[in-house]
């Protein structure tokens, strides 16, 4: 930890305008990233007494080593440029919201042809209308199926689609009216694009429009006496109807608004929004946070900016109700309203429908956070006893904040692949997980290669395979860190941020402590490798699947935990995380060696002809057993090229070493 003295900015030095600030710390990565109207007093009450700062934010400025800022002109700007830095460098010490569940949206994929309604959670795409969140999938598909009688649009997946135009048979809701059946022509694209478009202004909000059309189609078929007519725009009356119903009518004034509210206690709060959209609650989300702040201002400032920071302007209500205001509440405003294109309001609810509204909400966030703590009341002090029992039992200085565990996946020495995944505080960190291919031709024994005595690479054992990764990884380290380690001049660093994009480069951060999946042969490897590498102060063990014995190096007999401990349950989790990771990526690369087929290797003939081929033949049987002629047919094939093709193909039937052409979704052997 730093002295905060050794790095205090004189105050003249500090200017008055607004600005953003970077705190990093002594490898140079950003660790907080803030905002001021006034550079200068905000960030001296860093620097002022430790004790009377709050506690997480001493640990910010005890890890810190230097700080830096920019100008701006206006809070604006800094507002902007403050959410931009977070985004990027992804700082520990700001206030990170997590969701506290995953939320489905009804999305509507108007970037396809034939735009198509599903559940979609995750990561939203582009050229994707998304409505909700809604607090269950199941009413998503409720709202769905009533939704369908009057806006037949298309929701089956891309191979049912495919299946239904190459039969001319459309799917059942395409026979009971619940499907336009743009797959067998019932519809044109343009027709039914129209249909999806209805479809979103509906759940958009835009309801009115559509139920007095359907009522004045009812009265005027019931007036040509076409009573079927009528009675069909009836039932797509009532369906209306329903799904109407289902979003409770909140605020008699047709209001656009998000309702925020925050519930918090020393340590965490809670907070859940209602979206409404024309007076109607059409979705709800909530997010758990550490509280790294001390006040609520900045709470929901940081709320707002991660909230709808990567949102479509058309997301963005025209207002937006919180439970106290945000620290720079015009600032705010104005950033939104840029971002929206028009005008947003930020207030907080004094009395009426939208106070009643809040309140709402607010106990909802109450029984989120009260749910979280019943939830995670024992994880945090699961990972803390975790950790003090791991330092206790393998005696380290510290505790392992850092855990890397590295696994080898193959079957029988082929498709070889190895695995890193990090663990930071007892936590998985994904975004710091590595994945390797083992080379087994890559050098020497000593990067864990052997080859057979005719020079034909071999195959390599998972002590060598461990050899080779930690080699590697712990290569990187050195690269990246010390110039005197770096194996080349373009490698001559010095630090472990890029000086190009001031982010932590890969591999850049030592581990407290390596977990190997093995016992002593993989334990002994990989202290040798740290000890040819000169890496000090990085604990090594391995954890042997058989009776979960720990191994320390150079001890014959191993350190058994006792099966309720914490420590041994954290190793377990890790173990199997990097078991998993890696055996997902053998599993892909074997998948894709399978698809080898006889015409790999043909000179001409890249992957887009080779698709084309075996689209247009359906296997490589029936393309042998074509003439030139008909090979000639396929797009992109000459004649030269054609011959060359089919003398390949008769001369491998021959060969005993001929590989094997898979179906990847069948199975089904094609050569």
């Amino acid at each position: 930890m730093a002295d905060p003295s050794s790095y205090r900015p004189a105050p003249g030095q500090i200017p008055i305008d607004p600005g953003v600030y970077r705190f990093r710390d002594a490898t140079g990565l950003v660790i907080y990233v803030g905002k001021a109207k006034s550079l200068r007093p905000r960030l001296s009450s860093y620097f002022q007494d430790i004790a009377a700062l709050h506690p997480r934010t001493a640990r910010m400025v005890r890890t810190g080593a230097s700080v830096e800022w920019t100008v701006v002109a206006n809070e604006v700007e800094a507002l902007q440029l403050e959410y931009s830095w977070i985004k990027e460098y992804d700082p520990r010490f700001n206030v990170r919201y997590r969701d506290d569940k995953s939320y489905p949206f009804l999305a509507v994929t108007l970037g396809d042809t034939f735009p198509r309604a599903q559940v979609m959670r995750g990561t939203k795409r582009k050229g994707t209308r998304y409505f909700g969140p809604y607090s269950h999938a199941w009413a998503i598909r409720e709202t769905l199926d009533l939704l369908l009688r009057v806006f037949p649009v298309r929701t089956c997946s891309t191979g049912v689609f495919k299946r239904a135009q190459q039969s001319g048979r459309p799917c059942l809701l395409g026979y009971i009216d619940k499907c336009s059946a743009p797959c067998v022509g019932r519809v044109t694209e343009q027709e039914h694009r129209d249909i999806a478009l209805d479809f979103c202004d509906f759940m958009a909000g835009n309801t009115t429009r559509f139920v007095r059309r359907t009522e004045a189609a009812m009265r005027d078929a019931a007036a040509e006496l076409e009573f079927e007519r009528a009675a069909k725009l009836r039932d797509d009356l009532q369906a209306l109807s329903k799904a109407l119903e289902k979003n409770a009518v909140v605020l008699g004034d047709a209001t656009d608004a998000d309702v925020f509210a925050l519930v918090h206690d020393e340590l965490e709060a809670a907070v859940q929004v209602f979206h409404v959209r024309g007076g109607r609650v059409r979705g709800q989300r909530g997010w758990v946070v550490d509280r790294e702040q001390e006040d609520e201002a900045g709470l929901v400032e940081h709320l707002l900016q991660q909230v709808y920071g990567d949102q479509p302007p058309e997301s963005i209500p025209k207002e937006v109700l919180v439970p106290v205001l945000p620290s720079d509440p015009d600032g705010m405003a104005a950033w939104l309203s840029t971002h929206r294109g028009s005008a947003v309001q930020v207030r907080v609810p004094q009395r009426g429908d939208k106070r009643a509204l809040m309140e709402t909400v607010r106990k909802n966030a109450e029984q989120s956070l009260t749910r979280h703590k019943l939830t995670r009341a024992g994880d945090l002090t699961a990972r803390s006893l975790a950790l003090a029992e791991l330092q206790d039992a393998l005696g380290l200085a510290e505790a392992p904040l850092r855990i890397e565990c590295f696994d080898v996946s193959h079957v029988q020495g082929t498709q070889m692949v190895a695995s890193m995944v990090v663990f930071e505080d007892g936590l998985a960190r994904t975004s710091e997980y590595r994945r390797f291919i083992i080379r087994a031709d890559a050098g020497p024994a000593g990067d864990g290669a052997r080859t057979d005595p005719d020079g034909a690479p071999g195959a390599v054992d998972d002590t060598a395979a461990m050899r080779e990764v930690l080699t590697r990884r712990f290569r990187r380290l050195i690269q990246a860190t010390t110039p005197g380690g770096a194996e080349s001049a373009e490698d001559l660093t010095g630090s472990p941020i890029d000086p190009a994009t001031g982010k932590a480069r890969k591999f850049a951060y030592p581990p407290n402590l390596v977990v190997v999946d093995g016992g002593l042969p993989q334990v002994n490897a990989a202290v040798a490798v740290l000890a040819d590498m000169g890496i000090p102060d990085v604990q090594v063990v391995g954890l042997a699947k058989r009776l979960e014995e720990v191994w320390l190096p150079g001890d014959p007999y191993p350190v058994v935990l006792p099966r309720s401990s914490e420590g041994l349950y954290l190793l377990q989790r890790v173990r199997d995380e990097a078991h998993r990771f890696a055996i997902t990526f053998h599993r892909k690369r074997r998948s894709a060696a399978m698809t080898e087929s006889a015409l790999d290797g043909i000179p001409g003939l890249g992957a887009t002809r080779k698709a084309a081929l075996l689209a247009h033949f359906g296997s490589v049987r029936k393309l042998r057993a074509a003439t030139s002629e008909q090979v000639r047919e396929v797009p992109g094939i000459g004649p030269r090229l054609a011959e060359t093709i089919l003398a390949t193909l008769h001369d491998t039937r021959g060969s005993s070493a001929a590989p094997m052409a898979v179906n990847v979704t069948t199975g089904e052997v094609l050569d």
